[in-house]
């Protein structure tokens, strides 16, 4: 970041830790037991716990909005809408009410091993580490279709991905008719850009003609091998909620088909290089559906002003670019990737993730960290 960015930086990492605090001071012994974990990279076990991320309705370990009088759940609002901007915090309130909504189009029926499987009182937080103190410390909100995942070092936010927002359904019927679409503008802002394209490039960007059933990197915490299939039972928690067929890959594709849409080093598809100004302006403009997500003070967003930036970002395709049949597709450059799918419920269930695959949960920035203060 530059010196206006640090300072922005500084200065919602500060909103952070007193929300956090406040938070905090307002549980009991036992809620915060459940509700605090060790400072990040304090030992191997608890890294490995503060870096592992679901988007399943599964424990994503922390205190749930149901463990919590309604005061501390205002408190748990607050805390989770300074790592947003203003409208990914209502995007992330109607997530969580569309488990209602959820709930019903199943006939009431969905259990996971629970007394209630669509809850939208199951969503966790964690804090990890003393806000606001000299030491990195950081929070995740979690669970149904919702993660998010924030760290502080040397008092200023140094990440904010995985980054992850569902939607099912993806579009739910309003009085008037019209429609509650969530994530809509991510889907119809690609699908525009797409099928802008010229034949030539259109046949570049189209991994496969057919969409992975779900984004292919799953909930990896780490994107070093994320060619490989990510099994189901990976995307939850052990435990009695596991779905049946657990060890199947996600993607439900295999041997060339596979390869196809793996994830690799060098991006597939086609470059913002080769797009016109008018394709470059739907580019950049899908890019605000995910890096607005956080604060503007925080979001990389602007580092795409500058078009050198721009021309590295690769958009790739999979399935039809038809509206209402199944799709995918990805964004990647250099400190991006962005995996957008709605293939299931018959296509009214999307999942739409934001990473940096050089830095997410900050692990460059720790390791920075620890090299300079305790050599």
């Amino acid at each position: 970041m530059g010196q206006v960015g640090t300072e922005a930086a500084r200065e919602v990492a500060d909103r952070m830790a007193e929300a956090a605090g406040a938070w905090l001071e307002s549980l009991d012994a036992r809620q915060r037991a459940v509700a605090h974990g060790a400072p990040p990279g304090a030992d191997p076990d608890a890294e490995a716990e503060r870096t592992r991320w679901f988007y399943t309705p599964t424990d994503h370990g922390g205190l749930t909005l149901h463990e919590q009088r309604p005061a501390q759940q205002q408190l748990l609002m607050r805390l989770v809408a300074t790592g947003l901007s203003e409208a990914a915090f209502t995007t992330v309130a109607t997530v969580l009410g569309l488990e209602n909504v959820l709930d019903r189009a199943e006939g009431f029926r969905a259990g996971f091993g629970r007394e209630r499987g669509r809850d939208p009182g199951m969503y966790y937080l964690r804090v990890f580490g003393e806000p606001g103190g000299g030491a990195p410390w950081g929070w995740r909100f979690g669970g149904h279709h919702v993660s998010l995942n924030n760290l502080v070092v040397d008092g200023r936010v140094a990440a904010t991905t995985p980054c992850f927002l569902g939607a099912n359904p993806a579009s739910s019927p309003l009085l008037g008719g019209t429609a509650l679409r969530p994530l809509g503008a991510s889907e119809d802002l690609a699908r525009e850009l797409v099928r802008s394209l010229d034949p030539a490039l259109a046949a570049r960007a189209l991994l496969l003609p057919r969409a992975p059933a779900d984004i292919v990197t799953g909930n990896r915490p780490r994107l070093d091998h994320a060619g490989e299939p990510v099994p189901r039972d990976v995307l939850w928690r052990p435990g009695p909620h596991t779905p049946r067929g657990a060890g199947d890959p996600v993607t439900e594709l295999g041997g060339d088909d596979h390869h196809a849409v793996a994830v690799t080093a060098a991006p597939k598809g086609v470059a913002g290089a080769e797009l016109d100004a008018g394709r470059r302006e739907l580019l950049r403009a899908l890019l605000t559906t995910y890096l607005d997500r956080v604060p503007a003070g925080v979001s990389p967003m602007p580092r795409y002003d500058d078009p050198a930036a721009l021309d590295a970002v690769h958009l790739a395709w999979a399935g039809s670019t038809t509206p209402g049949e199944p799709h995918y597709y990805r964004l990647q450059g250099p400190r991006l990737l962005v995996e957008w799918d709605n293939t299931q419920n018959a296509v009214n269930h999307a999942h739409a993730v934001w990473r940096d695959p050089e830095a997410d949960f900050g692990h460059d920035v720790l390791a920075a960290h620890r090299a300079a203060h305790h050599a």
